[in-house]
């Protein structure tokens, strides 16, 4: 069941989707307007939901400071490293490669195609942690 959603406009629709089918998302719905403009899709993988749309305006995307666009998705994880090939392998940008965190997690970032931050990690957000763990 899912709970949530993210909405995400791009400038180039069509290649964030399949940017995101190259991670392992499976397309549930899309539907298409003139042009190739994505009016509304929608995204799964494993219990996340990600609908994407073609931009209908100069959206600007936050830019990337240090290892930050200050926004940015998280997808939770056991294979951070194999997530991160894909989504290299499919265009997107390191911003930083797998690594072991201090507090006992494994952790990776980049952006897409189209700018955006994604993190992908084994920390599950929510649940207590030690940084001794």
């Amino acid at each position: 069941m899912i709970s949530s959603a993210v909405a995400l406009s791009y400038r180039d629709a069509p290649a964030a989707i399949a940017w995101l089918e190259a991670l392992g998302f499976d397309v549930l719905q899309l539907q298409s307007g003139e042009n190739g403009f994505v009016l509304h899709s929608e995204l799964r993988w494993a219990d996340t939901v990600v609908m994407v749309a073609s931009n209908d305006a100069a959206y600007q995307v936050a830019p990337l400071v240090g290892v930050s666009t200050g926004i940015g998705l998280y997808l939770v994880t056991q294979d951070v490293d194999g997530m991160f090939a894909r989504a290299v392998d499919a265009g997107a940008r390191v911003v930083f490669p797998p690594e072991d965190t201090e507090w006992g997690s494994r952790r990776a970032r980049v952006l897409d195609p189209g700018g955006r931050e994604w993190s992908f990690g084994s920390y599950r957000p929510g649940e207590q942690w030690s940084a001794s763990a």
